[in-house]
C-alpha cells in the first residue's frame, strides 16, 4: 500500500515514504510545463530589457539569466523546501508533481535528505531573491550590480558543489536509472556550475576594471 510506504519508484527501494501518491502527470507534461514557463520568462525579459535605456545585449542575456534562475529558486525549490509532504499530495499539484519526477534523479529530494534541503533553503530564501534585486540592479545600472552578481555566483557554485560531494560521499546511488541519473542529476545541474562560471569571470574583469580606473584617477590628484 502507497500509505504504507512500499509502493515508490525510487532508489534506495526500501527507502520509506509514508502516505506516498504516484504521479498524476506524465514527464512530458512536468517537462513541457516546465520548459514552456521558463521559456515564456526569458522571452518577456528578453523584450522588457530591450525598453531600457543603453543596454547591452550582454546584460540583457544577464536579466533573462537572473529572471529565470531567481523564479526557479523562490518557486520551485521554494516549494520543495517548505513543502515535505509534497509526496502524499492526493490532487495533481504541478510543483509537487515535478518534484516527485524529479527524484527518480535523486530520491534525496523525496527523502527529504537534510543537506539537500538545507543548501535548497539557503538557496531560495537568499540568493532566489538576490537575483531578481540582480536584474533591477542591472537595468538601474547600480553601482553594485557586478558584486551582487559575482556574490550570488559564488554562492550558486558552492551550493552546487555541495549537492554533488554530498552525493559522491553518500554512494551516488540515488537515480531509478542511468537515464534519470544523466537527464536530471547531471543535466537538469549542469546550467549552475558552467553560466556562474562565466559570470564570475566577467563581472570579475569589470570590477578590476573599474577599480584600475579608480587607482589610476586617485595617482593624477
Amino acid at each position: 500500500m502507497a500509505s504504507q510506504g512500499a509502493a515508490h519508484p525510487y532508489v534506495p527501494h526500501d527507502l520509506k515514504l509514508p502516505g506516498f501518491v504516484p504521479l498524476f502527470l506524465s514527464q512530458s507534461e512536468i517537462v513541457g510545463v516546465y520548459g514552456v514557463s521558463s521559456f515564456l520568462v526569458v522571452l518577456f525579459m528578453w523584450i522588457i530589457s530591450g525598453f531600457v535605456p543603453k543596454i547591452s545585449k550582454t546584460d540583457r542575456v544577464l536579466m533573462c539569466w537572473w529572471i529565470f534562475t531567481g523564479l526557479t529558486h523562490m518557486v520551485v525549490e521554494g516549494y520543495f523546501v517548505f513543502t515535505p509532504d509534497f509526496y502524499q499530495k492526493t490532487t495533481p499539484v504541478y510543483l509537487a508533481e515535478l518534484w516527485k519526477e524529479y527524484s527518480k534523479g535523486d530520491s534525496r529530494y523525496v527523502g527529504r535528505d537534510s543537506g539537500v534541503v538545507s543548501v535548497e533553503g539557503i538557496t531560495s530564501v537568499i540568493e532566489g531573491p538576490a537575483c531578481l534585486l540582480a536584474v533591477y540592479a542591472i537595468a538601474s545600472k547600480k553601482s553594485y550590480r557586478h558584486v551582487l552578481q559575482l556574490a550570488i555566483c559564488l554562492g550558486q557554485l558552492y551550493g552546487t558543489a555541495m549537492y554533488f560531494i554530498t552525493a559522491i560521499l553518500d554512494g551516488d546511488n540515488f537515480s531509478t536509472s542511468p537515464f534519470y541519473y544523466y537527464a536530471y542529476y547531471v543535466f537538469a545541474n549542469h546550467f549552475w556550475v558552467w553560466i556562474p562560471t562565466l559570470i564570475v569571470i566577467h563581472c570579475w574583469k569589470k570590477i578590476c576594471a573599474a577599480v584600475k580606473v579608480h587607482e589610476q584617477k586617485t595617482k593624477t590628484r
